[in-house]
């Protein structure tokens, strides 16, 4: 049986630590939102910048033709492992209320989540490690309290072959990618600005229902 399948008690946290978590959470999002959406202008300009605001699977990918292999690795690999520990310190605070902000984000609960929390009791460690970049998995590793240590280091195998993958990929596909980007250099500002207009409806709509939860936490971090 693993870690995950009888959750561990866990020491309270500081409300110091909690609400740095809680902002860091925030911080991520939204630097991740924007380096997404300003990818497509500047992943063959500034790469290291776009990987160091966000390190998503496409931006990983894309940046390979314009970027050094150390660089690419460092970069990448802080990125993730750091919000991914951020997000597990999220869940495992924050519990089910961290998963049920999640919930409302995409409405009803998807099966696709159940089975996650099914998986995460059965063989966490295989779950991280194939899905090493999500939040919805580094959430859910902290609110099934795996130990933080097991979950760093099997977080840190997985984003290390997701790194190796793509970078394979990427390198396949230079070719490819260096033509996409050229065809898109006419329209990557339109792109880019059709991508922040459709983010800033989103979380003009979320944060109207949001914030004020967002900043009870903040005030009253200890409260269950």
């Amino acid at each position: 049986m693993s870690d995950a399948a009888v959750p561990q008690p866990i020491p309270p946290a500081s409300a110091l630590a909690r609400r740095a978590i809680l902002i860091a959470s925030g911080l991520f999002f939204a630097i991740g939102t924007f380096g997404s959406n300003v990818g497509p202008a500047w992943i063959d300009e500034r790469p290291a910048v776009v990987l160091a605001l966000s390190s998503r699977n496409r931006n990983l990918f894309a940046s390979v033709p314009f970027i050094d292999p150390l660089p690419y690795a460092l970069i990448g690999f802080t990125r993730v492992f750091v919000a991914g520990m951020v997000l597990f310190y999220l869940g495992r605070w924050y519990g089910d209320r961290a998963l049920g902000w999640t919930e409302k984000q995409v409405g009803e609960l998807p099966a696709l989540y159940r089975w996650f929390a099914k998986a995460m009791d059965k063989a966490g460690w295989l779950v991280i490690i194939l899905f090493c970049g999500s939040n919805l998995v580094w959430m859910m590793a902290g609110n099934r309290r795996i130990a933080p240590r097991k979950y760093a280091f099997f977080l840190a195998i997985g984003i290390a072959i997701r790194l190796a993958i793509l970078w394979a990929g990427g390198k396949a596909f230079e070719d490819q990618i260096r033509s996409f980007l050229k065809w898109m250099e006419d329209y990557q500002w339109y792109v880019v600005g059709g991508l922040f207009a459709v983010s800033f409806a989103q979380s003009a709509r979320k944060a109207k229902r949001d914030i004020p939860e967002v900043i009870h936490e903040i005030e009253h971090p200890t409260e269950q």
